[in-house]
């Protein structure tokens, strides 16, 4: 009834059916943003967009620049243009070869690639410079490359994210996904209850960025 009388309302101030659907779709995926996150960002792609050329230009004033280069890359990475980060972090490996950070990232870029074994590689010796690097990311990007072809390797490295970083619905939900490929859904029901569990632990400051994960192992518990 709430959305039908907005409807009208709209309606009635803006003097057009069509703008009115078009307010009411834009207020309920901001709405969706804030309160969910499921839906994808319009505006991160831009801002990433920007940042990328804003060190591509520091980058053509100064060549050499070890820190513009890594940044550059880690946002290419969230761009998914795995390519052309890994071509970059290769240039400035000999520099970076203590970084935990360093290693995460071109491990990242090789699992993206379809490189196992050297991407395995690089999340291992940046587990090893630093076995809480990235709040134990490594782990999970470990897991997420082989859940579909060995889901009780991806159980193992779930584990151990989850000895890293405790606070991780993320890793409940994915847990559950690799005991459901298994076959094991009382282990899975048991793991989508404490991702849930977990999430009405959290602070309030840590669930938006943990709510679409409950989400997820909520909706994954009604589909059984």
């Amino acid at each position: 009834m709430s959305k039908i009388l907005l409807f009208v309302g709209l309606t009635w101030l803006l003097g057009n059916p069509f703008l009115a659907i078009i307010v009411i779709l834009v207020l309920l995926y901001v709405a969706e943003r804030r309160l969910i996150g499921l839906s994808p960002s319009f505006v991160k792609p831009f801002r990433r967009r920007g940042a990328i050329s804003k060190w591509r230009r520091q980058l053509s004033l100064s060549p050499h620049d070890v820190s513009a280069k890594s940044e550059l890359a880690r946002l290419l990475i969230e761009s998914k243009r795995f390519g052309e980060a890994r071509e970059i972090l290769i240039g400035i490996q000999d520099k970076m070869e203590h970084s935990a950070e360093f290693w995460s990232d071109l491990g990242t870029c090789e699992l993206a690639l379809g490189h196992w074994r050297e991407g395995e590689e690089g999340m291992n010796r940046a587990l090893a410079i630093s076995p809480r690097v990235k709040y134990g990311q490594p782990y999970l990007r470990l897991a997420e490359a082989i859940a579909k072809r060995d889901p009780s390797g991806a159980i193992a490295y779930l584990e151990r994210f989850k000895e890293v970083n405790s606070s991780s619905c993320e890793a409940f939900y994915r847990l559950g996904a690799a005991y459901d490929a298994m076959g094991d859904r009382q282990q899975a029901a048991t793991a989508y209850a404490e991702c849930r569990r977990l999430y009405r632990s959290l602070p309030k400051y840590m669930k938006r960025h943990e709510r679409k994960w409950a989400i997820r192992g909520w909706l994954r518990t009604l589909k059984k």
